[in-house]
């Protein structure tokens, strides 16, 4: 989680960071010419081909040669000549290029390890498939999420979101490594067998602090009986650290572990490509078909309808009405479930049903204090309401609780930076490899033309609107939530200095 810095001359690279600093200065060099950089500067003295540095710059997309040649003349400019009067860079003729400078590698930034926080905190690293089917893969990534969600919901702990948990799948890095890096004190670790019809789990609590294994036990069941064994875990791990079983709501639980596969598969599509959100849609529709009672395959089947006018560049009312009436069935069918909430809250304020929305945002965090998506929503929908306080503060909370979110988590921070006035940490946020080629892009066009850098942000704006073609500011300020007028006309302003139609 932690990588080099590396220094040349009056420069200092971060390419985790993104920065490149001249005498502790900030320079202003894009995403594309810090890739480019990185790539040089890492393998300084060697010549590197063209179509290395390529895919260093623009990886899985098609570009010309001439795009290479733009970035390598803007770097050369911003860096200057080198101390013997040179240039950094080298052309090899017919071959690509070799960065010539001395460079020194300074230590990685050690992430800075985040406060315990004043209850028992826990993270549910992702569970091993010790099978060998690969099909049974997603099994145990779903017996992992739904622990998760179990022990989010009792609201004496304090417990981490899926995806930074995942951010450690596959990867061997010492129990207390992740503890500080999450700011967590207990690790919760375990492997998954499924096999005919039956299922194998073990599980293990850690107390972070010394390593010793406050509980472990192994449980071998019928594949019928999978939920009630994570009931059963849930309740031991509460125990354990609460002292007495706290039990929450009950969940609404699939009847057809097929639908169930289906939904666990199709979690990992929500916050991709457009392709995937299709692919996504495929199996959401299956699973609502093979169990017309499974709130949270509605949930996420209201969320991929939502997502599709995204990515298709502009909403239409019939997503929209589709996308809140499947909501409003997965609460139905399951009230206790906070995800389920949080979503129908977001749609209810995008239908301007306001007073609702808040209502259910409230409830959301009743049920689950712990939901990160929650608060990341809440954060969006506080800023365009000209609460912009209170949106930096809940997409803090987002973080705390999901130190490696998902790309829109940085969307809406930068969405609060620029509301803020915070135009320079708005453009290192939404800069960050996440976020970058996203449709946050249009934030980050608008932060950089507030700082008058126009010619940055138009390249930007450009940029953006090769991805939203049909992206028009009228359009946009029409269809956002905003209840606030100011707030509306700073986000105008910025688009319009930036360029954008």
């Amino acid at each position: 989680m932690q990588g080099s810095r590396f220094a040349f001359g009056p420069f200092v690279l971060d390419p985790d960071a993104g920065t490149l600093l001249r005498n502790d200065d900030p320079v202003a060099v894009s995403h594309r010419g810090l890739k480019l950089l990185a790539a040089l500067v890492g393998r300084s003295g060697e010549i590197l081909a063209k179509t290395e540095l390529m895919d260093a710059a623009w990886p899985g997309m098609a570009v010309e040669e001439g795009n290479l040649t733009v970035q390598i003349a803007q770097l050369r400019k911003l860096l200057g000549p080198s101390a013997g009067g040179g240039e950094w860079i080298a052309t090899v003729p017919r071959v690509g290029y070799r960065f010539t400078g001395a460079v020194r590698r300074l230590s990685g930034v050690k992430r800075k390890i985040l406060p315990l926080p004043d209850k028992p905190s826990v993270a549910v690293l992702p569970f091993l498939n010790i099978g060998n089917d690969p099909e049974q893969e997603s099994f145990a990534d779903g017996l992992t999420e739904d622990l998760i969600t179990d022990l989010s919901r009792i609201p004496g702990l304090f417990v981490i979101a899926r995806n930074s948990v995942f951010a450690y799948k596959g990867k061997a890095i010492e129990v207390l490594g992740i503890a500080e890096e999450l700011g967590v004190r207990y690790l919760l670790e375990g492997s998954a067998r499924r096999a005919a019809g039956r299922v194998r789990i073990n599980a293990k609590l850690i107390d972070a602090a010394g390593g010793d294994h406050l509980w472990a036990e192994r449980f071998d069941r019928r594949l019928d009986d999978i939920f009630a064994v994570q009931d059963e875990v849930t309740g031991r791990i509460v125990e354990v650290l609460l002292g007495r079983l706290r039990a929450p709501p009950p969940r609404n639980r699939p009847k057809s572990l097929e639908a169930y596969d289906l939904c666990v598969r199709a979690r990992k599509f929500m916050d991709d490509s457009p392709q995937a959100a299709e692919e996504a849609h495929l199996m959401l529709t299956r699973a609502v078909s093979l169990d017309p009672d499974y709130a949270e395959a509605y949930r996420w089947l209201a969320l991929n309808h939502w997502m599709g006018w995204v990515h298709s560049g502009g909403p239409t009312e019939t997503n929209r009405d589709v996308a809140l009436e499947l909501a409003r069935k997965a609460v139905a069918i399951d009230p206790n479930d906070a995800g389920c909430r949080w979503v129908l809250a977001y749609l209810l304020a995008y239908a301007r049903d306001f007073a609702e929305a808040d209502g259910q945002f409230a409830k959301a965090i009743e049920l689950d204090p712990n939901e990160a998506d929650t608060f990341a929503a809440l954060s969006d929908i506080s800023v365009l309401a000209g609460r912009i306080d209170e949106g930096l503060e809940h997409i803090g909370k987002a973080f705390r609780l999901n130190p490696f979110p998902a790309s829109w988590y940085y969307l809406a921070l930068g969405q609060a930076q620029y509301a803020a006035g915070k135009y320079e940490s708005a453009i290192e946020t939404l800069r960050r490899e996440e976020t970058y080629r996203t449709s946050s892009r249009r934030f980050l066009a608008a932060s950089l033309a507030q700082l008058g850098r126009i010619e940055e942000a138009r390249a930007e704006a450009e940029l953006f609107l090769v991805a939203n073609p049909h992206f028009s500011t009228g359009h946009w300020a029409t269809t956002e939530p905003f209840r606030d007028a100011a707030t509306l006309q700073h986000f105008v302003d910025g688009y319009r200095k930036a360029g954008l139609p």
